[in-house]
């Protein structure tokens, strides 16, 4: 009998080992696929031509230390903290299920992609990574009524 314990114990710690190394494998993976993707020029239309997500993502920072008051910059870039991934996975869901149920309590956003319910599996990556530029630019760069930050600048130029 102890045995058997012990084998069912040795099994489950195996299957224990294997979900945790998977489930590091996985955060991995997407952590170099964002590494790579923010090196690649953004392709949102507005943005100044070949700027990175990265270098995107300093200039931002930058605005929202010069913007007046301090806590304007700081609640948006909070606010784009906790919103751009959500946002980011549920409108990229609702372009690959048009009529679905997110899409039906959903309003009409410039965000959401549309034409892309028929795309492969394996390009549903590349679409969030568009999205989630796209709601970038939507919430740090587009002028609104109040806290506006300074136009985007590269670096340098």
């Amino acid at each position: 009998m102890k045995f058997i314990f012990g084998l069912l114990a040795g099994l489950v710690r195996f299957v224990f080992h294997a979900i945790l190394l998977a489930f590091v494998l996985a955060l991995l993976a997407v952590a170099g696929f964002i590494y790579f993707k923010g090196n690649q020029p953004m392709q949102v239309a507005q943005v100044p031509a070949g700027m990175t997500y990265w270098q995107f993502m300093s200039d931002r920072l930058d605005a929202a230390q010069e913007v007046e008051p301090k806590r304007c910059g700081v609640g948006r870039l909070v606010t784009f903290g906790v919103l751009a991934p959500v946002y980011s996975v549920v409108y990229a869901n609702i372009g690959l299920h048009p009529g679905g149920f997110l899409d039906r309590i959903s309003q009409d956003d410039q965000n959401i992609p549309t034409g892309v319910e028929d795309i492969l599996w394996h390009n549903i990556p590349d679409l969030w990574w568009k999205v989630f530029e796209k709601i970038s630019w939507s919430m740090l760069a587009r002028h609104t009524p109040a806290c506006n930050f300074r136009p985007v600048e590269i670096a340098g130029h």
